[in-house]
């Protein structure tokens, strides 16, 4: 049976994800899919979104932060970034198998002249000085048979491709000073990146991320097909039940400890909490600021609150009250 190349044009990051769920559990056959997100942060099932995130930085570029499937570390999406999916029945007893996906990307990208080529088990990279650039970075799953359509267990392999992303929102949305955050969970290794595009031989310079697409899909064998209604009706579902929930990205990160402090007008505020599942355990705020109520009370009601900047601004309704001149937002801001 020939390899089923899905055109996928939908950039919401959260359909994105639930299609390949979807894909995965619904649709037998070998799938290859193509596809590209508008700007979010896609974390690694076993990561801790607070531990990963500069979510300052990705509320106010308006990023959105989407939990996978597969293991791995965080990484950016925007339209500059390609991403592939292949589905495909699991082979031997290696339980996973990334030269089996990456082999054929690194000779797509050579056929432009860019000079890539693998490092370690899942890294793509060109060398500038000697130096590695990562380009694409890749992650597997594996579906048991009792739940992958076609009854056999089936291997979902997906990468990114960095075409011509956005470097300083990318930089912006993932930098976490490490030495702040104590946290268990899988942490993101952070590699020096690059640019396709920069790479390209001169006959292709100019070749815009829909072009580059294209010439991807040209190198993949098989017949193209588009998601029916009704596939598109149960994607979105999923997406609003599961991927664009707080619960699935957020509430499933791991124990979390962070202690931050700012110099504001009204004096300085250290804060340090605890929480679990997205929920804060434990909060204290010291400082040298000014308050008409002790700031203890605050810190009671704060407990049992979920690291959601609405909710922590709901329960910092009255902040002023305990630090004297703060308002909800910059109490908010410090503790996510």
């Amino acid at each position: 049976m020939a390899m089923k190349i899905i055109i996928n044009n939908h950039t919401d990051p959260y359909f994105n994800l639930a299609a390949e769920e979807y894909l995965l559990d619904n649709v037998p056959g070998e799938l290859f899919m193509l596809w590209r997100n508008e700007p979010s942060v896609i974390i690694g099932k076993n990561q801790n979104a607070y531990a990963e995130l500069n979510l300052e930085f990705i509320r106010e570029h308006n990023i959105k932060v989407v939990r996978r499937l597969t293991g791995g570390g965080a990484v950016f999406h925007d339209l500059g970034n390609v991403n592939f999916t292949y589905i495909v029945a699991r082979e031997g007893e290696n339980a996973l198998d990334f030269d089996r996906f990456t082999r054929p990307v690194v000779e797509a990208l050579r056929g432009l002249g860019v000079p890539a080529e693998r490092l370690g088990r899942n890294d793509i990279v060109v060398r500038v000085g000697g130096e590695a650039r990562k380009i694409s970075g890749n992650a597997q799953c594996v579906r048991p048979a009792a739940f992958a359509a076609g009854g056999v267990d089936r291997v979902m392999h997906h990468g990114t491709l960095l075409y011509s992303a956005d470097m300083a929102k990318l930089a912006g949305a993932l930098n976490v000073d490490p030495e702040k955050i104590k946290a268990k969970g899988i942490k993101s290794v952070r590699s020096r990146v690059a640019n396709i595009a920069d790479f390209l031989a001169p006959k292709h310079k100019g070749m815009g991320a829909e072009q580059f697409m294209e010439y991807m899909l040209s190198r993949v064998p098989g017949e193209r097909v588009t998601l029916t209604s009704e596939d598109e009706a149960a994607i979105r579902r999923l997406a609003e039940e599961k991927y664009s929930t707080w619960e699935y990205t957020f509430g499933s990160s791991k124990q979390y400890s962070v202690t931050r402090k700012k110099y504001f007008e009204f004096g300085a505020v250290e804060i340090g909490l605890d929480s679990d599942g997205g929920i804060i355990t434990e909060i204290k705020i010291r400082g040298d600021f000014f308050g008409v109520r002790d700031v203890s009370e605050l810190c009671e009601r704060l407990r049992g609150v979920r690291l959601d900047y609405g909710e922590l601004l709901r329960a910092l309704s009255d902040v002023s009250d305990y630090i004297l001149g703060a308002t909800p937002a910059e109490i908010a801001s410090l503790i996510l």
